[in-house]
C-alpha cells in the first residue's frame, strides 16, 4: 500500500478492471440480440413480398399494354338509355311517312333535389297530365343519382319546365319516332315502343330485317330510307272517300284497297276508324282493329267471281243455260235469290244478276274437291303474310259437304281477310298469274311471272263479265261506272253472323273493282261494315247502293293520280 492506491496483482500498471456481470444480465443481452436478428428477417421478408407484388402488377400492366387494349370502362351513377335509330320510311314518290326526331327527356338527381313536394307541384302545373305521385316516388330515394320523370317532351313543354328553375332537374336528348301524316296508313306503318323498337307493321319489319341500330343518345340512323309501294296522295283520297261513305251510309267501319294486279304492289290500303301510331291506347281499341288484314269476314257475292272462273275452267260455256226459277234444296236448306229472274239464266247472266241459285248449281257441278283445290290454288285457304305482318288466316268450315260447297259459291261459310281475297282476285284479272301482295315498291314492273293459276282465256272471260256488270244497267255494279274510264266490278252483300244465325239487317257491303278493263292495271276493293239505309238508297243496304258508288268516287278521284285521264 503506497499513497492510498491498491495495486491488483496480475494487471499491468494503470489498467482498470471491468466489473463482472451477473448471469441475468447476460441472458437479457443475448435475447435482445436475437430479437434484433428476427426483426431484420421479418423486414426482409416484407420487402421481398412487396417487391414481388409490385413486379406482378408491373408485369400485368406491360401485358395489357402489349395487347393494345384501348377500351375504357367507367362507372356512372345514371343509367344510359338504349334506344334504336331507325331509317326514314317514304312512299313510292319519296314523300316522308315516318322519321326519327330528337326530343328532350326530363330527368332528376334525387340527391340534389331540395324540396320534393315543390318539384311535384310545379311540374304538375306545366305538365297537367303528369302523375304527381309517380314524381314523388321517383325522387324519394336520396341515395339515387338518377330518375326518369318524363320521356320525350315537346320543345314547348321542355321550355316551360326549364323556366321553373328547379334544382335537381335536367334534360337528356333522345330519339322519338314521328309520323307527319298522323293516322294516314297508321295500320300499315305500325308502331314503336318507348325505346324506338318496332312493335307492329312496317316498323317491326325494319327490326326483323336488321335495319335499325342500337344507340346511346340522339344519334340518327345512317341507313337509307325504306321506300314503300304506297302513294301518299292516293292513300289520302281513299281514306277521305271511305270516311265520307261511313258518314253518308252511317257505317260502323270501312276498308279500301288499291293494288297493282301485275306486281302485287299495294298503292293504298285503309281501315277506318284508323289509328295514330304514337297513341298507344288506340292500338288496344277494338273499334280500330285492322279489318283489312287483321280480321276475317264472309264477303258475299264478290265470291261469285271465283265461282264463275272455276265453272269456265271446268268447261262450262258462258252461254250455258241453267234453270234458276225455283229455290234449290240442298241438305234440307233452301237456296233462294233475293230478286228472282223468273226465267232460266246463262252463266254470264247468273253473274250479272248475282243469282245465288245459279252460283249454287255451278258449284255443285264442279264439286267440293275441285272447289277446294281452286281456292287453294288462288291462295285463299293458305297462310299469307306481308311486310306489315301476318294476315289473319281464313276461317274454313269444320265439315265441307254439299251445303258448304253451295254457300261458299256465293260468299258465305268461308271467312277471309279482305286483303287475301283481293290478292286472290288479282289472278282472275291479270291474265291468270298469282301475285303476292307487297307494301314495298318493286324496282321493276317487268319481272317475269311464272305461277299461272288459270288459263288466259278464263281471265279474259272474267274481265268481260266485270266490265259488263258495270257498263250495263242490267248489272248490279253500274253505280261504280266512271265516265271516260272503263271500270269493271262485282257487288257482294253478306249478312253478318250472330248468335243463333245471321243478322238480317246487319251486313258487310263490298265491291270488287278493276280499271281500266281494256288492259287492267289496278284492282280495288271497298267494304262497308253495317251500313244503314238512307233516302238516297231507298232504305236499302245492299252493295249496289253504297259500296259500288263509293268505288266509283274513289276511282274517279285517284285515276288521274295514277296516270289515267278520262277519255
Amino acid at each position: 500500500m503506497s499513497n492510498g492506491i491498491i495495486i491488483t496483482p496480475g494487471l499491468a500498471d494503470g489498467a482498470l478492471r471491468r466489473p463482472e456481470r451477473s448471469p441475468d444480465v447476460l441472458q437479457q443481452a443475448r435475447a435482445f440480440q436475437a430479437e434484433r436478428r428476427a426483426a431484420r428477417v421479418r423486414s426482409l421478408v416484407a420487402i421481398t413480398v412487396m417487391g414481388l407484388a409490385f413486379l406482378t402488377i408491373a408485369g400485368q400492366l406491360v401485358r395489357l399494354a402489349m395487347q393494345g387494349q384501348t377500351e375504357q370502362r367507367i362507372s356512372v351513377s345514371a343509367p344510359l338509355a338504349t334506344a334504336f335509330a331507325r331509317p326514314d320510311i317514304i312512299d313510292r314518290q319519296g314523300r316522308l311517312m315516318a322519321s326519327d326526331i330528337v326530343m328532350h327527356s326530363l330527368v332528376a338527381d334525387p340527391h340534389v333535389v331540395l324540396d320534393q313536394k315543390e318539384i311535384a307541384d310545379k311540374l304538375a302545373m306545366v305538365l297537367p297530365d303528369l302523375n304527381k305521385k309517380s314524381v314523388l316516388n321517383a325522387i324519394a330515394d336520396k341515395t339515387k343519382r338518377f330518375a326518369w320523370i318524363r320521356r320525350r317532351l315537346s320543345d314547348a313543354e321542355a321550355q316551360r319546365v326549364h323556366d321553373l328553375g328547379l334544382p335537381g332537374l335536367d334534360f337528356r336528348p333522345e330519339l322519338r319516332r314521328s309520323y307527319p301524316l298522323g293516322r294516314s296508313a297508321g295500320h300499315i306503318l305500325g308502331s314503336v315502343n318507348i325505346d324506338n323498337k318496332g312493335l307492329q307493321g312496317i316498323e317491326r319489319y325494319l327490326d326483323e330485317r336488321q335495319r335499325v341500330e342500337p344507340v346511346h343518345g340522339p344519334s340518327l340512323s345512317a341507313q337509307p330510307p325504306l321506300r314503300l309501294s304506297l302513294d301518299v296522295a292516293v292513300q289520302h283520297a281513299v281514306e277521305e272517300e271511305l270516311a265520307k261513305a261511313m258518314q253518308r251510309y252511317s257505317a260502323a267501319a270501312a276498308v279500301g284497297l288499291i293494288m297493282d294486279v301485275n306486281t302485287g304492289e299495294i298503292i293504298a290500303a285503309a281501315s277506318l276508324p284508323g289509328l295514330d301510331p304514337i297513341i298507344t291506347d288506340e292500338h288496344f281499341d277494338k273499334d280500330r282493329i285492322d279489318r283489312l288484314a287483321g280480321g276475317t269476314y264472309e264477303l258475299g257475292s264478290v265470291f261469285k267471281t271465283i265461282t264463275a272462273a272455276l265453272a269456265f275452267e271446268g268447261g262450262i260455256a258462258p252461254a250455258t243455260t241453267l234453270d234458276v226459277r225455283q229455290p234449290l234444296e240442298v241438305e234440307g236448306y233452301l237456296i233462294r235469290d233475293l230478286h228472282p229472274a223468273g226465267r232460266p239464266l246463262t252463266v254470264s247472266e247468273i253473274f250479272l244478276k248475282s243469282s245465288n241459285v245459279g252460283a249454287a248449281m255451278l258449284a255443285l257441278h264442279d264439286g267440293r274437291q275441285r272447289q277446294q283445290a281452286f281456292l287453294e290454288k288462288l291462295g285463299l285457304t293458305t297462310p299469307l303474310a306481308t311486310e306489315a305482318g301476318t294476315v289473319a288466316p281464313a276461317s274454313l268450315p269444320e265439315s265441307w259437304g254439299d251445303i258448304e260447297t253451295v254457300t261458299i259459291s256465293y260468299g258465305h261459310g268461308l271467312a277471309v281477310a279482305p286483303l287475301q281475297f283481293a290478292a286472290a282476285s288479282a289472278a282472275l284479272i291479270n291474265g291468270g298469274y298469282r301475285v303476292k301482295p307487297t307494301f314495298l315498291r318493286k324496282s321493276s314492273r317487268t319481272e317475269k311471272r311464272t305461277q299461272r293459276v288459270i288459263a288466259p282465256e278464263t281471265s279474259q272471260f272474267i274481265r268481260r263479265l266485270l266490265r259488263e256488270n258495270v257498263a250495263s244497267k242490267t248489272g248490279t255494279g253500274w253505280r261504280a261506272d266512271v265516265t271516260g274510264l272503263e271500270v269493271g266490278g262485282k257487288t257482294g252483300t253478306a249478312e253478318i253472323p250472330g248468335i243463333g244465325g245471321y243478322k238480317a239487317k246487319s251486313v258487310i257491303a263490298s265491291f270488287l273493282g278493276a280499271f281500266p278493263m281494256d288492259k287492267p292495271r289496278y284492282l280495288t276493293l271497298v267494304s262497308l261494315f253495317e251500313p244503314t239505309g238512307t233516302k238516297k238508297t231507298d232504305g236499302r243496304i245492299t252493295a249496289s247502293r253504297n259500296a259500288a258508288p263509293t268505288t266509283g268516287r274513289i276511282i274517279s278521284r285517284v285515276s288521274p293520280l295514277l296516270g289515267f285521264l278520262p277519255d
